[in-house]
């Protein structure tokens, strides 16, 4: 049974809530003036405004949990990779493979949340 660094695991976890953090100040000063312009707005007009806000905080999510997701990924694969290669040359094909399947969890993310914020 693999045994998990605490250490790791709470950095992450800073990371995360700093990135909500910035998102959730961004979106907020974003929509502060939104909101004394959303009083003289029809109500479909301020449900858009809000799910605006929404978007946002979906394409936030989406490129931060892709990039954590990608990076534990790498750090599975990448000293996986360096030792096979080291151990038989001729497996360094192989193991970029591995490795770049991983920097494409990054990538993916990266893109739906691009597709998010052209929907919005």
């Amino acid at each position: 049974m693999k045994k998990f660094n605490i250490k790791k695991i709470v950095a992450i976890m800073l990371m995360m809530l700093v990135a909500f953090t910035f998102s959730i100040t961004a979106i907020a000063a974003e929509e502060a003036p939104a909101a004394e312009a959303a009083q003289a707005e029809t109500a479909e007009e301020a449900a858009e405004t809000s799910s605006n806000g929404l978007g946002l905080l979906a394409a936030a999510v989406v490129t931060g949990l892709a990039g954590i997701g990608g990076g534990i990924a790498i750090a599975a694969a990448a000293p996986a990779a360096i030792a096979a290669t080291s151990e038989d040359p001729k497996s360094f094909g192989k193991s970029l493979i591995f490795v770049a399947l991983g920097e494409s969890i990054a990538l993916f993310g990266v893109v739906i949340s691009i597709l998010i914020l052209n929907k919005i």
